[in-house]
């Protein structure tokens, strides 16, 4: 376990939307799920999914799968669908300039992982995608990662944290736990950054970016004096 000084800075980064175009992600499942199973079978699981993730608070794939599984137990091409989610390229859906944001970061501060997911696909998906290794094995996922902040100061003690993440939601509950302790810094990437709605119910984060790749353009010297 890695235990910086109070003097470090830690920078958070989460996942979904942020560091990997989960959208794309889901596109391509749609796509895949209603070619094999064809699009009623297909709206049946995603429907389960949504089931699901209201009740867990986050997107569990393959526990939907097991779901539809209990309503399909004679569909042997669902055999096939548990290998498309396990063996998809994620590191084909890194954002441009993802990778450099973190490597930027790293010259500042430690870098780690901080995300939402199960406990099965969500580490599968940050490990294939290569983002495990780029924070040299620095990975939290948690349900509720707004509510673990505690336990992220236990693994990571800093003097000061960066969380970068697509959810103003999030941004906005860690910022009322850690007040000036923490920088947040919002990439309008994916669905929930750019809903209008959505976005309109929270405070502005610290810094706005359109795109993870312009972290790159953050004087985190400066930052780092300020804070």
């Amino acid at each position: 376990m890695d235990t910086p000084s109070s003097n470090d800075v830690v920078f958070l980064f989460d996942v979904d939307n942020t560091l990997l175009d989960n959208d794309h992600v889901l596109s391509d499942l749609r796509t895949h799920m209603t070619r094999q199973f064809g699009e009623r079978n297909s709206a049946r699981y995603w429907q389960l999914f949504e089931d699901l993730r209201a009740e867990l608070g986050y997107a569990d794939y393959l526990g939907a799968l097991q779901r539809y599984r209990n309503e399909h137990q004679d569909d042997t091409q669902l055999l096939l669908m548990s290998c498309y989610l396990i063996d998809y390229p994620f590191a084909n859906r890194i954002f441009p300039g993802a990778l450099d944001a973190l490597r930027y970061a790293s010259r500042f501060g430690k870098t780690a992982i901080l995300s939402d997911g199960d406990v099965v696909f969500q580490p599968r998906k940050v490990s294939r995608s290569g983002l495990w290794d780029e924070v040299e094995g620095r990975v939290m996922i948690y349900i509720h990662k707004e509510l673990m902040l505690d336990d992220v100061i236990a693994h990571y003690p800093a003097r000061h944290y960066v969380m970068v993440d697509d959810k103003l939601r999030i941004l906005t509950a860690m910022k009322e736990k850690w007040g000036a302790r923490l920088t947040t810094i919002f990439p309008r990437q994916g669905h929930y950054a750019l809903d209008a709605r959505e976005i309109a119910k929270y405070p502005d984060p610290d810094i706005t970016i359109e795109r993870i790749g312009e972290l790159t353009s953050i004087d985190f010297e400066a930052l780092a004096a300020k804070g």
